[in-house]
């Protein structure tokens, strides 16, 4: 999943609809791990937290997209870029789900939502937004097939 929408666009209809009640940052808690982030257009870097750096396969909490998201899915990645690009251009709220080829080969699904703002002028501006990271991984192929 890939998409991008103008900004103003997605302003939920219904004032504090989305703020989260005590259980359901629980349930959340429960059943992933979520980490904002935030990237800088006038240098092209993006802060995570240790989480995301980790799941990432990153020492360091800062980093270029490149770097963001050289281990994600082969086939997902140009789309991840092209929609990184898209909201640098152009304020705008995107998201993006995917799935990260860990070391060991095993694939953790990863969730993304985030938004561009302040682009008025050339070379400036910022994005923001929070990473969801279910608690499970993904079996790859050769152990399904193993265990057919």
């Amino acid at each position: 999943m890939f998409k991008i929408a103008r900004a103003g666009l997605s302003q939920f209809p219904i004032p504090g609809a989305l703020s989260l009640s005590e259980c359901s940052q629980e349930m959340l808690g429960q059943f992933c791990v979520s980490e904002a982030w935030s990237g800088d257009l006038s240098n092209g870097l993006f802060r995570i937290g240790d989480n995301a750096a980790s799941l990432h396969g990153l020492e360091q909490t800062e980093c270029g997209l490149l770097n963001l998201v050289r281990c994600y899915d082969q086939t997902d990645r140009n789309h991840v870029l092209e929609l990184f690009e898209q909201a640098a251009t152009t304020s705008s709220s995107f998201c993006y789900s995917t799935t990260i080829v860990t070391l060991s080969g095993r694939k953790q699904p990863v969730f993304c939502v985030g938004e561009s703002s302040g682009l008025e002028q050339r070379y400036s501006g910022t994005l923001q937004g929070i990473f969801f990271f279910p608690r499970f991984q993904l079996e790859t192929r050769s152990y399904l097939a193993s265990h057919q």
